[in-house]
């Protein structure tokens, strides 16, 4: 069974490989799906086994292999010296590093449709989840809702805007991200006023981080 699953794993690589070339042209598509099983020579039924949505599965797996890559990337980084929201800018422009303007031009047009917008949303939150382990958070509590959560929104908003800025090496990015970094630090201010109410504090004091990447959140009276 093991081998299974890691054929399953190389041919999906294949087919991600073989449909890049026609995503610029086609998105994430149908037409481009087709392409690609037929470049690769691979039976259309067993494509469809390893990919059952077609290009959908695979541009998840494109965005995936970029949050692979940006690990790598943070890993490798030398941080010293850095403040924290220095590092948490630097993990989100190493993201984008790591990605193709136009496959991730084309993916927001994916995940932008109504029926994969809970998918695109759940791949910003995996990416979140990632930038804040690789750089060593290990909260449990409600913060590990919060952090995610505001991330979210920076990392959508500027690669919004990234996909649309022209200037040299993104300078323009990069600024704007900075100022989106500075309302996250301001919020974790005002989180810490709040939690000092009594009421706010023993709610959100028995909130849990979910004990597997798909579970919902649980308080501190479930098992």
């Amino acid at each position: 069974m093991k081998n299974d699953h890691l054929d399953v794993d190389r041919l999906q690589a294949e087919l991600l490989a073989a449909i890049e070339p026609h995503v610029p042209f086609d998105g994430w598509s149908e037409p481009a799906f087709k392409a690609a099983v037929a470049d690769l020579g691979v039976d259309p039924g067993l494509a469809r086994v390893v990919c059952p949505r077609g290009a959908v599965d695979l541009a998840v797996a494109y965005h995936r292999a970029g949050d692979r890559a940006m690990e790598a990337a943070i890993a490798a980084a030398d941080f010293t010296g850095f403040k924290f929201r220095d590092k948490i800018a630097a993990a989100v422009r190493l993201r984008l590093e790591v990605a193709d303007r136009e496959m991730v031009r084309r993916g927001a047009a994916l995940f932008a449709l109504p029926q994969h917008a809970a998918t695109g949303s759940k791949l910003i939150w995996e990416t979140t989840d990632r930038i804040w382990r690789a750089l060593g958070d290990t909260s449990e509590d409600f913060n590990w809702y919060t952090k995610r959560m505001t991330l979210s929104g920076v990392y959508s908003a500027t690669v919004l805007f990234w996909l649309g800025d022209e200037s040299e090496d993104h300078r323009e990015t990069r600024e704007f991200l900075d100022h989106r970094i500075e309302n996250v630090m301001q919020f974790e201010k005002v989180k810490g006023k709040v939690m000092g109410l009594p009421l706010v504090k023993d709610f959100l004091g028995s909130l849990r981080a979910p004990t597997a990447p798909d579970l919902p959140g649980r308080t501190g009276g479930d098992k």
